[in-house]
């Protein structure tokens, strides 16, 4: 498998789990704008502008996104005050 492709997939699955985490929140403060601004950032404007997405180079930053994700994830329920399924967004009703 390709590298960009792998970044691809690893990038969509991250995009897709902040927008389920965002939509399904059930404070009155969530909103599409924190998605947009999530997306954003994560997407990186500054990344995309000085990375060619239909390089290796993108396929890698989108690896390394999830990465990061997974392991603050990881370590998070390790060291974490406070409970997992909150801070992952995970609807426990």
């Amino acid at each position: 498998m390709h590298v960009l492709t792998i970044g691809v997939v690893c990038f969509g699955l991250l995009v897709g789990y902040i927008t389920y985490r965002t939509l399904i929140r059930s404070t009155a403060q969530a909103a599409i704008n924190d998605l947009a601004t999530v997306v954003g950032a994560v997407g990186g404007g500054a990344v995309t502008a000085i990375v060619d997405p239909k390089s290796d180079l993108f396929g890698w930053y989108a690896i390394g996104l999830l990465a990061g994700f997974i392991i603050y994830g990881v370590l998070y329920k390790f060291i974490g005050d406070q409970d997992f399924s909150v801070v992952m967004g995970i609807d426990r009703r």
